[in-house]
């Protein structure tokens, strides 16, 4: 019987658990924003071109699988890119979308590097374009100031994904390309 009593107790009280965090943070749906990023969903050939300061463009091939985790809410989106020296890179991006802010927010980590970027939209939104910009990790030290931008064209089998630097004086330089053709 005290088995039954303590099995009892211990169920009730991980429900008390669960409701209350539930209370102190309440699960909320898709928005938005996530019908643009289950749009991206999918297999893709990747060309990306990177835009030296000096110099002619640097185009790498790749690929990406994109598809929606945690009950839709989150685009994951994995790529591996095919060096010119034989070797290849891959890289990670998450990108979620707060219906409460109307902001995107995308966490990116690659095989190249041991640090993440981090980018997040102003809360503004058209229900096509992404717009982000760099969101540092470290106010002491906040790198480069950046934005990126991303939407899809030619009836969704085309997605381009752009990131420009931008100068003291506000004027952007496209840094990297990544045009994202659907499989």
């Amino acid at each position: 019987m005290r088995k039954w009593i303590t099995a009892l107790s211990l169920i009730a009280t991980a429900a008390l658990a669960q409701q209350t965090h539930n209370e102190y943070e309440p699960p909320n749906a898709a928005g938005a924003g996530q019908k643009l990023l289950a749009q991206f969903t999918g297999d893709w050939d990747v060309v990306k071109s990177f835009f030296p300061a000096n110099g002619k463009p640097v185009v790498t091939k790749g690929t990406c699988k994109q598809y929606m985790v945690q009950d839709g809410k989150f685009l994951q989106s994995d790529f591996t890119f095919f060096n010119p020296d034989g070797t290849k890179s891959t890289g990670t991006g998450i990108s979620g979308f707060d219906s409460k802010t109307n902001r995107f927010t995308t966490v990116w980590y690659d095989s190249r590097q041991t640090t993440m970027s981090i980018r997040q939209s102003d809360g503004t939104f058209d229900g096509k374009n992404i717009i982000l910009w760099a969101t540092p990790l470290d106010p002491d030290r906040p790198g480069r100031k950046t934005v990126a931008r991303a939407h899809l064209e030619e009836d969704g089998r085309l997605l381009l994904h752009r990131h420009f630097a931008i100068d003291d004086k506000g004027v952007e330089r496209m840094m990297i390309e990544l045009r994202m053709t659907r499989k």
